[in-house]
């Protein structure tokens, strides 16, 4: 599998002003700790080596609370010099990728999956890009991804209903991929992956489970009973002093 992932962690968390403040929305607190360190452990438990974190607002207070080492991982930073998007953040990321692809994961989203399969599954179908999908009972909040024959057709935007499958947040990508410059401010979901739905060449992944986005306030207090997969051996917990949060 590919064994460098990219997280994305530049967001400000406007959504969770009034239950969060002062911190960047991957450090918002969940059962004790950055929710960022529950997305960590997932990663190392499922051997990983390497992560590249995609920071921006109070990028040092993120470095502070991680380190440069987690849990057998190497920490490495891209900090964007202003607000470069999802797709600036991933473009300049990925140029700090040492193998030839890597996962993308968002900062304020869990998703449980298995990503071995996940990159196997992507090379064995020749995608120019992966993407993990979640099943949800209601996708108004998310908007729709269509699968047709493991390949996305297409998406909705917000505002539909009923259940379906949605973006989760996780992708796989090869190092090689055409990306604007790394100084451009862009969207890697309009700009790349509607792209790629359209040239046929964005595959999916549905074999996911335990999805839940932390970025409104109903969601982040629902993370607080939540069952992560990491809490069968718990890595230790950054203090992150309350004086900030």
């Amino acid at each position: 599998m590919a064994a460098e992932a990219i997280i994305l962690a530049g967001g400000r968390g406007t959504r969770l002003q009034g239950v969060v403040s002062d911190v960047p929305k991957p450090l918002a607190p969940v059962q004790g700790r950055p929710f960022l360190a529950w997305l960590l452990d997932l990663l190392a438990q499922q051997g990983m080596r390497r992560v590249v974190v995609a920071a921006g607002y109070k990028a040092e207070m993120v470095h502070a609370a991680i380190g440069e080492h987690w849990h057998g991982m190497r920490i490495d930073y891209a900090v964007e010099p202003t607000p470069l998007g999802t797709g600036g953040a991933i473009a300049q990321a990925l140029q700090r990728i040492e193998g030839e692809d890597a996962f993308v994961l968002n900062g304020d989203t869990y998703l449980e999956l298995d990503y071995t399969r996940f990159a196997a599954a992507m090379r064995a179908q020749h995608a120019g890009l992966g993407i993990a999908l979640a099943r949800v009972p209601d996708v108004s909040r998310y908007g729709a991804v269509h699968v047709v024959d493991e390949r996305v057709a297409g998406f909705s935007e917000k505002g539909g209903s009923g259940a379906g499958w949605i973006n989760a947040g996780v992708y796989w990508l090869p190092h090689s991929l055409p990306l604007p410059t790394a100084t451009q401010a862009f969207s890697f979901e309009d700009i790349v992956l509607r792209a790629a739905a359209s040239q046929g060449t964005l595959r999916a992944y549905t074999m996911t489970d335990a999805f839940i986005d932390i970025g409104v306030p109903e969601d982040f207090q629902r993370a607080q009973a939540w069952r992560f997969v990491s809490q069968a051996s718990p890595v230790a917990s950054p203090h992150i002093s309350q004086s900030t949060l």
